[in-house]
């Protein structure tokens, strides 16, 4: 063994040391349950025993099916701890869905949410895995709980080595088949170091969206930090309002969809919301007008992040930047992280001056590994240790980096490129839209056409032709919705962005049907 790989501290080790400092502290809140810090702290180490007893070894894979619970946290601190890498299931994904990764990251032992117990005999029919461990009573599986029970609390010694897979995060799918993205146990530790910020007074962070997406990360951030993490099961805007008052919430995360929700419910003008200091959002594209009514609502506590699993954290929009009177910087992404480099290339692979668009490309210690037994595609994104993200973006001459669509997303008509986000900024810039999604969808022809997905203010009487007419003045027909279909709501993907690939499916089947 290497000296390296003797003094090296994974991130569980060292979130276990500040839960050992303080143990009657509070750490952790979920549904009235309140667990202090040795409560937690003794339920990992009593876990990795169980999980080793089990079979669980240094480089097997553990996969979650489970929400947000206080032993989710647990078991996946637990499998680090052994060594093993942990793939954490979006509890949204169909069946089968879910039963192809499982088999993919070769499952050595599913961990499951009691009440996920329908849908654990259905994956593990698809694709049985050697153990299944429920945490809590459940007819299918062992329990996990009561199998940590009977194990020592003392400190469990940590196994893992720096270059081993931490986690396996599969991608959203909102552009095609779900990729395993590996990151090693070193990366994760250093991305946490990148995102550190202090705070003056005590964190409290509430998670209302999936563990297994960013909130799970800074839920990690916030224990080391020496703060409480209070999850709710789900996003809901009255009760994570209701719980920001109860709970004195000083910062959460949201994609912007969730945050819009957050902001048009009926109760938000009413809460007290003065204890939040930091209200980050990201994971897709922000409006700029609906940032700025944000900051307005809840005062100067708005940051955004960008990256992605593959690259790690690439740059912030600070909560300085946000200025409800710059709608052009509300725009950006922000200034590129320290210890992170970004080009912008074009076809061809050449560096792009200040206000070039093309491809964003990112080195730095977070990128991945790569994807998980897909060695061609790896090397596809991953060339001459730059990240080629698959985001279309520039960076201007202050160096605000800002993302303006996806490769795959963006709309090839006649004359040119339709940047999807461009378009939905504009649409959302009219007072009676509350919000927008524009996809590409393609007629007999084979041809693609601008559609566009709105969700009117309540009240509202704006048609199509006035959008379309708007936006032919602004930006010229090229940029011109062929067809503009107004909705309830945006439909989202687990992770909360919205769901193109359903929007387009709709359209398609639409289109199909007055054929």
């Amino acid at each position: 063994m290497t000296t390296a790989a003797r003094t090296f501290r994974t991130y569980v080790e060292e979130n276990l040391d500040v839960l050992s400092a303080d143990p009657a502290r509070e750490a952790l809140v979920h549904q009235g349950r309140r667990v202090t810090a040795g409560e937690f702290r003794a339920l990992v180490h009593r876990l990795a025993r169980a999980l080793r007893a089990r079979g669980v070894e240094r480089g097997t894979t553990v996969t979650l099916l489970s929400g947000n619970l206080p032993e989710t946290l647990a078991a996946r601190y637990a499998a680090n701890l052994i060594g093993a890498r942990v793939n954490h299931l979006y509890n949204k994904l169909s069946a089968e869905s879910q039963a192809a990764i499982v088999r993919d990251v070769e499952t050595r032992a599913l961990i499951v949410d009691p009440r996920y117990a329908e849908r654990t005999a259905r994956v593990t029919e698809l694709a049985p895995v050697p153990d299944v461990l429920v945490l809590g009573p459940a007819k299918l599986g062992a329990d996990l709980l009561d199998l940590a029970a009977g194990q020592s609390d003392e400190p469990f010694a940590a196994r893992a080595r720096p270059d081993d897979v931490c986690t396996i995060r599969h991608t959203g799918g909102t552009t095609g088949h779900p990729k395993g993205i590996c990151t090693t146990f070193e990366q994760v530790r250093r991305h946490h170091e990148g995102m550190e910020q202090k705070r003056e007074t005590a964190r409290r962070q509430l998670v209302c969206t999936t563990l297994a997406h960013a909130a799970g990360a800074m839920a990690d951030r916030t224990l080391h930090a020496g703060g409480t993490v209070v999850l709710l099961d789900d996003f809901d805007p009255g009760t994570v309002l209701a719980t920001i008052a109860r709970e004195r919430i000083t910062e959460m995360f949201l994609l912007p969809p969730l945050l819009y929700q957050l902001m048009d419910h009926p109760d938000a003008p009413h809460t007290d919301t003065s204890s939040l200091q930091m209200l980050s959002y990201g994971g897709c594209q922000a409006s700029p007008a609906r940032i700025a009514d944000a900051i307005r609502l809840f005062g100067p506590v708005l940051m955004q992040g960008y990256g992605q699993n593959e690259a790690g954290g690439v740059s912030v929009l600070s909560r300085e930047d946000h200025d409800p009177g710059r709608p052009d910087r509300l725009r950006s992404a922000g200034k590129v992280l320290p210890g992170v480099e970004v080009e912008i290339r074009d076809e061809a692979g050449r560096a792009l001056p200040a206000g070039g668009h093309g491809q964003v490309c990112v080195r730095s210690a977070t990128i991945m590994k790569g994807y998980w037994k897909q060695p061609e595609l790896t090397a596809e994104v991953l060339r001459d240790g730059w990240l080629h993200t698959g985001d279309i973006g520039f960076l201007d001459d202050e160096g605000y980096l800002t993302i303006v669509d996806r490769l795959k997303d963006m709309i090839v008509v006649v004359g040119g490129h339709v940047y999807t986000t461009e378009l939905e900024d504009l649409l959302n810039s009219h007072p009676q839209v509350r919000q927008s999604a524009v996809f590409g969808v393609r007629d007999a022809d084979r041809m693609e056409r601008v559609h566009a997905a709105v969700v009117r203010a309540p009240g509202s009487e704006v048609d199509a032709l006035q959008l379309r007419a708007m936006v032919s003045a602004e930006r010229g027909a090229m940029y011109e919705p062929h067809r503009v279909t107004f909705v309830e709501a945006l439909p989202l993907t687990d992770a909360g962005k919205p769901d193109k690939k359903e929007l387009r499916r709709r359209a398609e089947q639409e289109a199909g049907t007055l054929a």
